[in-house]
């Protein structure tokens, strides 16, 4: 009988994950139990994928608001500090301000408006064309924000966001200036002296303010790059990726990760024979349509994969072939004359009308983005997520 379903995307659940533990075998272990627990096999072509907060946690790549403070004020000393462009979130950055207060004297803090980088806003933009306010041009004062819109509260979370940063900040006996505005050189005529919050669109900013007269700049990813006695660090992106442990300390972005995934998929061919795929994965990427964030968080997708998940997808659009080149056919005989393009197709369709309309991302990016779908970011247990069958096609019985 032909086989009638596709990919299988199942959380897998795990123990609760401990600084020091092995998360190698903890993963393979647990990816081998819920297959005999539930019945079902494991095939070459597999995916394995691993939340990257058990990574970290099992790392113990954490750090306190101190460690943050102290690497903060040997960067800028008693400089006033412009914060600019940070999203708006207690879990990603609000412990993350609180440790760059305390490490300084005065901040400006710079919000972008009417949203935060991951879509999280500040004001409605159709208020804004009521206010006849440009945010490509005008910067506001806190006063001028408050005159304008009053007290405006993220629709999911409840939180004045500019309230809730101020408060951060003076609770650190930190001064505090607030602006909103998105061209970058505005910090430039409050100080010299910046650090960049922002996420993916970092390097543009930093390049933008060397070339406009910033005297000192660093961006989160240079926050806790380096080890030190007693602190977690990520020489690739410091403080980029961290999400809240407690009161007082992230948890960063895991580092070291691509043996794991090696080693995980070689735990797995040494039980099985088979040879599975593995990645890493944090945020997905994609945009929520009514709350308007785009889940992206993290500096990438994927910290580490194996081969296997290197590139985009190279598929043919089923209903471009059944509506162009066989649409005199039907039944049976649509059917066979699809399977055998398929089976046929070039190597590469980059470029080809035969692939419009599938989804032109990078492979890692679409698993990820399911991975943190399935797995959740609540109490559902499963930081471990097992996919078949992505990598089959309408041919594959």
């Amino acid at each position: 009988m032909q086989r009638l379903i596709g990919t299988v995307s199942r959380g897998i659940r795990a123990p609760i994950i401990r600084e020091g533990d092995n998360i190698v075998d903890i993963v393979v272990d647990s990816v081998m139990n819920a297959a005999v627990s539930a019945g079902y096999g494991i095939e070459d072509k597999d995916i394995v994928a691993v939340t990257e907060a058990v990574v970290a946690r099992a790392q113990g790549n954490y750090a306190s608001v101190d460690d943050i403070a102290r690497d903060i004020n040997m960067k800028f000393r008693d400089d006033t500090i412009g914060v600019i462009f940070p999203i708006l979130s207690r879990n990603r950055f609000a412990v993350c301000l609180k440790g760059i207060a305390r490490g300084a004297k005065k901040i400006v803090l710079m919000l972008s408006y009417p949203a935060d980088e991951v879509g999280n806003h500040l004001v409605d933009p159709d208020v804004l064309d009521e206010k006849g306010i440009d945010p490509y041009n005008d910067v506001l004062t806190e006063q001028k924000y408050r005159d304008l819109f009053g007290i405006v509260k993220h629709p999911f979370t409840g939180v004045d966001y500019i309230e809730y940063y101020r408060c951060i900040i003076e609770e650190q006996d930190c001064e505090v200036e607030i602006v909103l505005a998105n061209d970058c050189r505005k910090i430039l005529e409050y100080t010299k002296n910046v650090l960049c919050c922002d996420i993916h669109s970092r390097e543009r900013t930093k390049r933008i303010l060397l070339k406009n007269g910033v005297e000192k700049i660093y961006g989160l990813d240079n926050i806790l790059t380096e080890k030190t006695k007693g602190t977690g660090f990520n020489e690739h992106y410091g403080l980029l990726g961290a999400n809240k442990a407690t009161e007082d300390s992230v948890k960063l972005f895991p580092r070291e990760c691509q043996p794991i995934v090696d080693s995980i998929q070689k735990g797995i061919l040494d039980k099985t024979g088979k040879n599975i795929e593995v990645m890493i994965y944090g945020d997905g990427a994609f945009k929520d349509p009514v709350g308007r964030i785009w889940e992206l968080a993290d500096p990438v997708v994927s910290p580490a994969y194996t081969p296997g998940l290197v590139g985009q997808p190279n598929e043919i659009k089923l209903k471009y072939l059944a509506d162009n080149d066989f649409s005199h056919l039907s039944g049976d005989e649509l059917q066979q004359a699809i399977s055998e393009y398929i089976m046929n197709k070039e190597s590469d369709l980059y470029g080809s009308m035969l692939s419009q309309g599938t989804t032109p991302r990078r492979l890692t990016d679409l698993i990820g983005s399911l991975c943190d779908l399935t797995s959740g970011s609540g109490d559902k247990g499963t930081p471990i997520v097992h996919i078949q069958g992505y990598f089959d096609n309408y041919t594959k019985g």
